[in-house]
């Protein structure tokens, strides 16, 4: 039988300070809109014998689509932010009315949406910038059997910190490879301090 999940609304960090009034609640809010859509769309799936989404998506398009999805619902809720309608602009949210048509290739007014199974925060970026990243780390149980008893997708950690080019290292590139930059241990700290949500 699926379990719904909730948000444990006492795991939020009362005394963080954020950026563009967006409230603890937003966030709230935001994660248990995904929690919903999960349950309702991998209950249809199993009443058909089909295998859940979150065991259907491999791990990098199923980041993709959280952080696709929670932009759109954190946009839905903060009573600042809006999704950037630049497409692959950066950053992922910015304040209404900024922008022409609330777009722009690349913006500093706003929050870059990144989510990651890694524990911690760690992520890759597509470049060192000056901006406030948000990251959602999440976990999916991919492994109890049978599958129908396997625990629901679960945000676990949620940071939200100002970061500089300088909070980042360069990754070594392939010659295949994109080039990518993620915090240094110095930066991933910084970024840990401003911590939203901990199970």
């Amino acid at each position: 039988m699926l379990k719904r999940n909730t948000v444990d609304s006492e795991k939020f960090n009362s005394k963080a300070k954020l950026p563009f009034e967006l409230r603890l609640k937003d966030f709230e809010l935001a994660a248990q809109d995904i929690y919903d859509f999960f349950f309702d769309v991998n209950t249809q799936l199993t009443s058909k014998g089909l295998e859940r989404l979150d065991d259907m998506l491999r791990p990098a398009i199923m980041s993709g689509v959280l952080s696709d999805m929670m932009t759109a619902s954190m946009a839905k809720h903060s009573r600042s932010l809006t999704e950037n309608r630049y497409f692959n602009g950066h950053p992922d949210l910015i304040v209404k009315g900024i922008y022409p048509e609330n777009k722009i290739k690349a913006g500093s007014e706003g929050i870059e949406i990144k989510t990651t199974r890694k524990a911690g925060g760690a992520v890759d970026t597509h470049g060192a910038r000056d901006q406030w990243m948000c990251v959602f780390v999440y976990e999916v149980d991919n492994t109890t059997e049978p599958a129908i008893s396997r625990k629901p997708m679960s945000f676990t950690e949620i940071y939200l910190g100002k970061v500089t080019t300088k909070d980042f290292r360069k990754n070594a590139r392939s010659e295949l490879g994109t080039r990518t930059a993620t915090l240094h241990k110095e930066g991933i700290a910084k970024l840990r301090a401003s911590w939203i949500y901990r199970l």
